[in-house]
């Protein structure tokens, strides 16, 4: 009887450290979901790599995008272009 005491309670024990110890079984529960997480930013990081990597080249070589570039974020004009400002 007492045997069979001590070995219930040894296995309850057991049973803990397995699923609420170190390494265990909710530790790799919240390893792995961190895991998933950091694989998603990695992903988005290296789409957003690839992006500035095209938008590099584009910048070196294409002058219609230069051209772009400098009509949208500098506000440059052609020189012929009709410039309309609106004063409220």
């Amino acid at each position: 009887m007492k045997i069979g005491r001590y070995l219930v309670v040894f296995l309850l024990l057991m049973a803990l450290l397995i699923t609420f110890g170190n390494r265990g079984l909710v530790d790799n529960y919240l390893v792995s979901k961190r895991l998933a997480e950091l694989k998603s930013q990695s992903n988005e990081i290296t789409t957003e790599n690839n992006d500035l990597k095209r938008k590099i080249l584009l910048s070196r070589n294409d002058l219609t995008y230069i051209e772009a570039l400098a009509r949208n974020e500098l506000g440059m004009v052609k020189e012929g272009d009709i410039v309309y400002r609106l004063v409220k």
